[in-house]
C-alpha cells in the first residue's frame, strides 16, 4: 500500500476532555496502522429553551467553544508525530446523535470515557454508553488516564 493511499475512515468523538485527547492519540495510531483517514467530531447544544438561559460554554457561544476545543484537543494530540491528516467537523446537536451519525459511514467510532477513578471509573457514560449500544460500526472506548 502507498503511504499516501487511505483505505478506510475512523471517527472520533472529542469534548476537550484529557479521554478525548487520548482516543484521538488512539485513533491516529490505528489510522497510521491501517491507513484509515481520521475525523475528529465535536458536538454542541444550545439552550433548550426551558427556563432561564445559564451560560455553560465561555462567552456563551457553544459554536466557538467547540471549535476553540476541537482544535486544541487535535493540536495537543499530534504534537510529536509527522504530518498527520485530520479532518474535523462540529456539529450542533446532541453528542450520542452526532456521534452515532457520523460513524454510519465509518469503520470505527472511537470515544474516550471520564470515569471518576475506582468503581465509578469503570462505568460509561452516557454518551458512551448510547453509542456503544446504537453505532453501526464497531466502537472502542478508551478509558481515561488515572
Amino acid at each position: 500500500m502507498s503511504r499516501g493511499a487511505r483505505h478506510g475512515r475512523i471517527v472520533v468523538g472529542v469534548d476537550g476532555s484529557p479521554a478525548s485527547v487520548r482516543a484521538l492519540r488512539w485513533a491516529l495510531d490505528q489510522g497510521e496502522l491501517t491507513g484509515a483517514a481520521i475525523q475528529a467530531v465535536c458536538a454542541w447544544e444550545g439552550s433548550k429553551g426551558w427556563g432561564p438561559k445559564v451560560p455553560v460554554y465561555p462567552d456563551d457561544d457553544p459554536a466557538e467553544w467547540a471549535a476553540v476545543k476541537l482544535s486544541e484537543a487535535i493540536g495537543e494530540a499530534t504534537t510529536g508525530r509527522g504530518p498527520v491528516e485530520v479532518t474535523h467537523k462540529i456539529v450542533h446537536g446532541h453528542a450520542s446523535d452526532v456521534l452515532i451519525e457520523a460513524a454510519k459511514a465509518a469503520d470505527l467510532l472511537v470515544m474516550g470515557n471520564r470515569g471518576h477513578g475506582g468503581l465509578t471509573g469503570a462505568l460509561l457514560g452516557s454518551v458512551t454508553q448510547h453509542c456503544v449500544q446504537h453505532a453501526s460500526c464497531p466502537v472502542v472506548v478508551i478509558r481515561a488516564e488515572e
